[in-house]
This record gives structure tokens, C-alpha cells and sequence, in this order.
């Protein structure tokens, strides 16, 4: 090993044209040479591998599915990681030739980590903040919940108890107590991220319960303690005798974030004595981490850093009725008037769906009458139970009086003064509010909570309608989200039953309880024996624009689980099959991901990724130094270390492994270099008879190129050449200087059990790898195609048509739009070689197919006569077609 310095030396001064006291020696040449063969193969899987998490990532931002920040953590690391083992590969290749593109890479490693790790800037405030020292600019560090109540209280003056808040420093101080986030984050990066499926939801239940349980058994810093006492200290101060409790509710930071309501997804205890101030505090920031709140984060876009969890407490309102109003109508943007549920007791009922409730519409009168509303709905339903502060604390459920069960929970004068008090938080806020209220035992309106109103699209004149010649099962109930929907029944009464939950199913339930948010994303339509249009399910359902049908009396036992129906929620009515008539007439659900924090995180995260600038080879620019993203470095790396490989015999002297040029009668360049032993001889001349092949790999691509001559590009419509036309101009990849040159050969590059074909083909871009591998390990062979000249649909279902063939035959395939990968693996070299052939028929074959695609019947006829053509090719010996052939 002593003189390995000096070997070393000796040849890269023999290639660089430096002195060197002795040139190297052809055995010193050829070690170096299957050295270099080893880091070229690294190079191509890294750029392999890199490329196809690129082309996820480009697929997610052209149609995002439901994803977290861990995918986007995970996608931009595993990108960084496989272009650092390309450059590393590269520079092994040439040392201190390309050292540039590790600090063009450090440049983007940086970038992109900034933005990963970039968090929400906080403000420095007190762990614990007293409504009258907030408005309703406090929201950044006390939730908009808590501030928007405390600005009600201090600016408006309006009736909403007094309370304080413990912010958001006071939840960072809690979470950094023991490293307790840092637990977390181990937690939840291990999360599964595809939204649905029963694997997903019970680990979601699994890791949620440890969660919850570490914050629960975590202890509170003791000057945050002492915080929350003397707030509460303070508080108690100003009551009017007798035990006082509070009501504890979440404010969290980014509930309002893309347009979410967060409804119903946090805790709230009410009737929380002092010596649970503590404990009532770590349930509600456990909370953040249910199951149902991480699958609602999750489905929203929302990282889970920028939720910081704070908690407001509040004087505890001493309730007769109480109930959500609307300061509009949430399904219909033309319909102005205030919509009212209520119930007996505390309002927890109404906004959980488990009790009927009272409906008034209180219509604002027209300009110069002598009242400012008329009630223009009354609807009084039978309450028989209410909920109620416990003797002890927390809640109980208990009968109501039976003079009460069907009396109306207001009296006209209250619904007034509850649309009085919605219009003027509409004006002051800006918007349409959703307001939770009570009535207290001495008839004065209180506020406990206000936020924007989540409305859907104005449903039209819907209502009432039927459908000719459709089978009804249900009518009747109310509207909570207009539209319709279809999909197969499926009944949930337990918690358990959200593990089997399908994807497109209709979800039909007994009570709209909140808890069933996290199936919504996934759901067709949603149908509730029992909730009411105020409710936080309805607030979700319109959210993620999921029809909803309330108060459908004995749907339970009317619908049959497993039974194809179609819901029509703006008609209150359920169909039997699928009724297209309703189903192309019903809106499209927006992308719940686009806009959202972590949609926005991944398309700068990817603006660092994927554009291509490095178009042209032969240009000035093609250089280390612009390199400005991940593509950038993979385009130059790969284009670098195939003529660093292409040049090497020649530059060296080592003739038997200079690139040679393949004597064949396929009418483009074919060159071949030989890594090792793909030469059946030493073969000293600039030409390569495929008789001197040794490659089998090689051998079989060869076989399925030359089996069935290549009829010429087909035909193309006008469409199709215009399409052309246009790509060509606006394209800078396909412009003509791209073409020249190195590009444009055709290279394979072989040992006996190895070959890879670097393939362009027109405007097309085809790699085969493949490897023969012994030992009772699999052997493979990998196939990469992208580029066309046509637009980019045409471009896509010319890639779906050979996606489908390699299907076909063992493949497996990943489409990312006009990206194709496919591999197939097995221990039986026949096998391998078998599929090599088939891509080498599909690489001649498909050519230019691009430019007369349409997805009409010449398609149809075309696949049929590639996949004829491929049985009678294999139906063959292989090596009967190895001589070269006109195609």
C-alpha cells in the first residue's frame, strides 16, 4: 500500500498532460478503470434514486393529496442525500475537477434548511396575560379565540365573563420542561401520512395515547404555576361569594390558519375547580395530539409547530339555555338573516350534536321599519335532557322539567338580543361570525366564544327537489353542507369503528359528534340522525366541502351498511345507486392542501429542487457554479461523469477500454465502453462488432431494439404537429443546440453481467440499468423514460401506455405524469433477460408516439400491436435477431 500515492499520482498526472517521472502501466490503468466503473455505478443509483423522489415531490405539487411536513422533510432529505452521493461518486470520478459542486450544494443544503426549520416568529409576553390587559391584536401570542373574547370584553363592551389566558411562552415553557417537545417531535415524525386506510388511523390512535399520556404525566415548571394561580387569584377576587369555578378552553395559535376552524378538535372543561387548574391545563394541551386533531391537522396543510397551544380560563356562566348563532346564513351567501340554535343548560350540547335543539331565523328588517328583525323561523323541538355543572366538577346530563320539554328554550326577545349582538361582532369583525352564547339564570346574554363563520356555497333553489326514476330511501332532516355524493354505507356508533372507515364511503352515524371530523377528508357525504347546522361537525363538513344531511330521522336503520347510495344534502334527501344527474351537477371539492402552510413549505422547499436550468451541455453556463438547484447538480453531475466514463480510454491510453462506436445497421450512433469484461476480445480499434460483445445484458436490449423493424413516427393529426411546433419554441430543452454533440449518442456502457443505456431518442430521454446478479440474490432491471416533443397530456398517455405494457409483463411502475420508472426483479437471469428485450423493443417503438396521441381508438389499436409484437418476440430463442437489423 506504500506506493499507492505514487500509482495514483502517475496516472492522474499521465491524464492531465502533467510530467510524470513514468508512465503508468496497463494493469495500473485498468484497476483504476474498474474503480472508476464501481463510482459510476454509485453515481447512476443515486441519480436514479434522486430523480424519482424529484418527481414525487413535482406530482404532490401539481396534485396534492393529503400530506405532512414529515414528507416534506423526508423528501427534501432523501434528495439532498442521494445529489451529495452523486457529487461524492463524481469526484471520485475526476478528483479535484468538479470540488465546486460541494459548495453549490452546501449553498442549497442551507436554503432549504432554513425553510424546513423556519417557525412562526413569536413575541415576548407574559406566561399568563388577564383579558383586560389584551384586544384583539393579542392574537399572535394568546390564539385568536382568547384574544377576539378579550377584545369583545375591554374595547366593545361587551357581556363575555372574565378570564385570562396562558400563552403562548407559557406553553413553550411547559413543552421545553424535561425536553418534552423533543419527544414529541420523535413521536410524531413517525407518523404515517397517507390520511387514511385502518393501518393509519389505528397508529394514529397508538401514538396519539402515548402523547397525551407523556404530557399528562409531565409536571407543570413551577413559575408557570405560580402564573396560573395568582391569575385565578385574581380572578376569584372579583366573585360574588359561594364556590367559583371556571370553564378552561383552547386558544390555539393557527386555528385561523388557511382558512380553518379547528371545530370541535381541541378540549374544553368546564366546571374546573381550583385545585384542577393544573391538570385541566395539561388535558387541553394534550389535546392538540388526539387522533382526530392530528388527522385534521394533517388533512389541512397545518405544521404541528405552529400550533402553539394556549389556554384561556374564564369565570364559569351560571347557564339556562345557551347555543351557537350565525350572524348569516352558512348556506346561502344571499340569505342575511341570523340563525339561532339553543338548548337548556350549557351550550356543550349543541356544538357536540348530541341533543335536539330549538332553530330560530331572526331576518334583519327592511331599511325604516319600526324593529331591527322579524322572526321569520321558529322551530321548537322536544328537549328532554340538558347538561349542567356536577356537584362535584365537571358536567352531568340530567332530565329537564317536564313543563320544558317542549317549550322554547327563548323568548322572541332573546333571539332579538342575540341577533342584535351577532350583527354588531359582524361589523365590528369584518365578516359573518359564529358566536356561542347563553342565557344565564337571571336572563342576561352572555359571550363565550366568536370566530369567522365557515359558510359553503349559496345552495341554490335545491331544496325540495327530486329526481325522475330515482329510488328514495330518506327524506327530510336538515341541510349542514350543501351538495351531493355517493359511495358505499357505512355506520359508525363507537370509536373503534373509524379504523374500518373506507375511503369514499357515505358515513352515516347516530349523533354529528365532533370526533368524526378525522373520516371527513375521506368521506362522499355525511348523514346524522341527530346534530344540529351550528354544530362543530356541520362547521368541518362545509369546511371540507363534504355534503351533510342533520335530523335524518332513522337513517341508521334505513340505510343498509355496505349499500351504494347517493346523498343529496341541499335536497335533504338519500337515493338509492349513484344518481349521476346529482353527481355532475355538484361542485368540485378544492384541494384541502393547497394554500396551506405545508403546501406553501413544499413549493418553496421545491423551488430549490426541481426547475432545470442546466439545459444545454454545450453552453457557457453548463458549469458547477450555476448550478442553482438539486436538478441543477443532477443534470451536470450526470452529464459529466458519462463523458468522464466515454473519455477515459482514450485519454489514458488504455485502448481496449476507449469508448468504441458500434458497427450495426440501426441507421443512428451506438457507442459502447466497456467497464471491465463486456469484450469477448481485447479490442484495440475505435469500432465494436457485436460479436465482441460478452455482455448478456447489452446483448438482450440489442435483441429487443432489432427485432421488429421500426416502421417510421406515425402519423400526427394537425393538433398533434402543432403541439410539436409549440414545444419546440417554448421548450428550451428541445431546442436544436441541445441536440448536438455528445447528447445525441446513444451509450451503453457494459460488463459481462452489467449494461446501461444512456438513450436519446428525438426529443425522448430513456435510461436501462440492469445488473445480473449471483449468490441467490435478485437480479434487475431498471427502466427510466421521460421527454416528447407533444404537450404534456400527450406526453402523459404515452408514458401510461407503456406503463401499462411493462405492467403487463412483471414490471412494477411509478407515473409521475410524462416521468416513467419502472423495475422488475428475479433470481432467473432468463427472466431479466427476457424484460431487457422488452425494453429494448419499447425504446425504438415508442418513439415520436407522442405527437398522434389522443386516448382515442388508434391508441387502443396501437397497444394491442406492441403487446403482439412482444409475445411473438419472446415466443423466440433470444439471440436469434443479435446480428443487427434494419429498424
Amino acid at each position: 500500500m506504500g506506493d499507492r500515492p505514487g500509482f495514483l499520482g502517475r496516472i492522474m498526472r499521465a491524464l492531465s498532460g502533467g510530467p510524470a517521472t513514468a508512465p503508468p502501466s496497463q494493469e495500473e490503468l485498468r484497476a483504476l478503470f474498474a474503480a472508476r466503473s464501481q463510482a459510476f455505478t454509485r453515481l447512476l443509483e443515486a441519480n436514479n434514486k434522486a430523480l424519482e423522489i424529484m418527481s414525487d415531490l413535482e406530482q404532490t405539487l401539481k396534485s396534492p393529496g393529503i400530506f405532512g411536513m414529515s414528507f416534506v422533510r423526508a423528501g427534501a432529505t432523501a434528495v439532498g442525500v442521494n445529489v451529495f452521493k452523486l457529487v461524492r461518486a463524481l469526484t471520485e470520478l475526476e478528483p479535484g475537477r468538479f470540488d465546486a459542486l460541494y459548495a453549490r450544494l452546501t449553498d442549497i443544503q442551507t436554503r432549504v434548511d432554513d425553510i424546513l426549520t423556519r417557525r412562526a416568529p413569536r413575541r415576548d409576553c407574559p406566561l399568563v396575560l388577564r383579558f383586560d390587559e389584551m384586544d384583539r391584536h393579542s392574537a399572535d401570542f394568546a390564539g385568536g379565540k382568547m384574544a377576539n373574547l378579550a377584545d369583545m370584553r375591554t374595547r366593545l363592551g361587551l357581556p363575555v365573563p372574565d378570564g385570562f389566558v396562558v400563552t403562548a411562552s407559557g406553553f413553550e415553557a411547559f413543552m421545553a420542561g424535561g425536553d418534552l417537545q423533543a419527544e414529541v417531535n420523535a413521536r410524531l415524525q413517525a407518523l404515517p401520512e397517507d390520511g387514511g386506510g385502518p393501518e393509519a388511523a389505528a397508529e394514529r390512535f397508538r401514538v396519539s395515547a402515548d402523547i397525551q399520556a407523556r404530557i399528562m404525566a409531565a409536571p407543570v415548571p413551577e413559575a408557570l404555576a405560580h402564573a396560573i394561580r395568582e391569575a385565578y387569584g385574581r380572578l376569584s377576587a372579583g366573585a360574588d361569594g359561594g364556590p367559583f369555578r371556571v370553564s378552561m378552553r383552547s386558544s390555539a395559535l393557527g386555528e385561523d390558519a388557511a382558512g380553518s376552524t379547528f371545530a370541535g378538535q381541541f378540549r374544553s372543561l368546564l366546571n374546573v375547580a381550583p385545585s384542577r387548574l393544573l391538570d385541566a391545563y395539561k388535558e387541553i394541551v394534550a389535546s392538540k395530539h388526539s387522533a382526530h386533531a392530528i388527522a385534521y391537522r394533517l388533512s389541512r396543510g397545518i405544521r404541528d409547530e405552529d400550533v402553539a397551544m394556549c389556554v384561556g380560563c374564564m369565570r364559569l356562566a351560571d347557564a339556562r339555555a345557551g347555543g351557537v348563532m350565525y350572524s348569516r346564513n352558512p348556506l346561502d351567501s344571499r340569505d342575511d338573516a341570523v340563525c339561532v340554535n339553543a338548548v337548556w343548560g350549557l351550550p356543550t350540547a349543541v356544538v357536540d350534536g348530541s341533543t335536539p335543539t330549538d332553530f330560530y331565523v331572526a331576518a334583519r328588517a327592511p331599511a325604516g321599519s319600526a324593529v331591527p328583525f322579524v322572526l321569520r323561523e321558529r322551530a321548537v323541538r322536544a328537549k328532554t335532557g340538558r347538561v349542567v355543572p356536577d356537584e362535584g366538577e365537571g358536567l352531568r346530563r340530567e332530565d329537564v322539567e317536564p313543563e320544558l320539554v317542549d317549550a322554547p328554550a327563548l323568548t322572541d326577545a332573546q333571539v332579538f338580543e342575540l341577533a342584535r349582538l351577532a350583527v354588531l361582532l359582524e361589523d365590528a369583525y369584518g365578516g359573518p361570525q359564529d358566536i356561542e352564547w347563553v342565557v344565564d339564570r337571571r336572563g342576561r346574554v352572555l359571550l363565550l366564544q366568536c370566530r369567522p363563520l365557515s359558510r359553503a356555497a349559496s345552495a341554490g333553489s335545491s331544496a325540495g327537489r327530486t329526481v325522475e326514476g330515482a329510488r328514495q330511501l330518506l327524506t327530510g332532516g336538515a341541510t349542514a353542507s350543501t351538495g351531493a355524493g355517493a359511495g358505499p354505507v357505512f355506520i359508525a356508533r363507537r370509536d373503534i369503528d373509524a379504523l374500518r372507515f373506507p375511503e369514499g364511503a357515505v358515513l352515516v352515524t347516530p349523533m354529528a359528534l365532533p370526533r368524526w371530523a378525522a373520516l371527513l377528508p375521506r368521506a362522499a357525504a355525511l348523514v346524522a340522525e341527530q346534530g344540529g347546522v351550528t354544530g362543530h361537525l356541520a362547521n368541518v363538513a362545509r369546511e371540507f366541502g363534504v355534503p351533510a344531511l342533520f335530523d335524518a330521522e332513522g337513517a341508521c336503520a334505513r340505510l343498509t351498511e355496505g349499500e351504494n347510495v347517493t346523498v343529496d344534502a341541499s335536497a335533504r334527501r338519500v337515493y338509492a345507486g349513484r344518481v349521476e344527474e346529482l353527481l355532475d351537477a355538484a361542485p368540485h371539492r378544492a384541494p384541502l392542501m393547497a394554500g396551506s402552510p405545508v403546501f406553501e413549505t413544499l413549493r418553496e422547499v421545491a423551488a430549490l429542487i426541481l426547475p432545470l436550468n442546466l439545459t444545454d451541455p454545450d453552453a457557457l453556463e453548463f458549469t458547477p457554479e450555476h448550478c442553482a438547484t438539486y436538478h441543477d447538480i443532477t443534470r451536470f453531475a450526470h452529464e459529466m461523469s458519462v463523458r468522464c466514463m466515454f473519455d477515459f480510454g482514450a485519454k489514458s491510453g488504455l485502448s481496449s477500454q476507449a469508448s468504441k462506436q458500434l458497427v450495426c445497421k440501426v441507421p443512428m450512433q451506438w457507442w459502447v465502453v466497456n467497464l471491465d469484461d463486456g469484450f469477448s476480445r481485447e479490442v484495440p480499434e475505435r469500432f465494436v462488432r457485436l460479436e465482441d460483445i460478452a455482455s448478456q445484458p447489452m446483448l438482450a436490449i440489442w435483441d429487443g431494439i432489432t427485432a421488429v423493424p421500426w416502421a417510421g413516427p406515425p402519423t400526427a393529426g394537425g393538433a398533434g404537429l402543432m403541439n410539436v411546433f409549440l414545444q419546440a419554441t417554448m421548450n428550451p430543452e428541445l431546442a436544436e443546440g441541445v441536440a448536438d454533440g455528445f447528447s445525441e449518442r446513444n451509450v451503453f456502457m457494459i460488463s459481462k453481467r452489467y449494461a446501461c443505456l444512456n438513450s436519446r431518442f428525438g426529443f425522448h430521454f430513456t435510461t436501462i440499468e440492469t445488473m445480473l446478479t449471483g449468490g441467490g440474490f435478485d437480479s434487475y432491471a431498471g427502466f427510466k423514460f421521460s421527454g416528447g416533443a407533444a404537450d404534456e397530456h400527450r406526453r402523459n398517455l404515452r408514458a401510461a401506455l407503456i406503463a401499462e405494457v411493462l405492467e403487463r409483463h412483471g414490471f412494477q411502475t411509478k407515473l409521475r405524469g410524462d416521468n416513467l420508472f419502472a423495475k422488475a426483479e428475479s433470481r432467473r437471469h432468463d427472466f431479466i433477460l427476457s424484460r431487457l428485450r422488452i425494453l429494448g423493443y419499447l425504446l425504438v417503438h415508442t418513439r415520436q408516439l407522442d405527437m398522434a396521441m389522443d386516448g382515442g381508438p388508434w391508441a387502443a389499436s396501437l397497444r394491442e400491436k406492441i403487446l403482439d409484437d412482444i409475445e411473438a418476440m419472446l415466443a423466440r430463442p433470444f439471440g436469434l435477431a443479435t446480428g443487427g437489423g434494419e429498424t
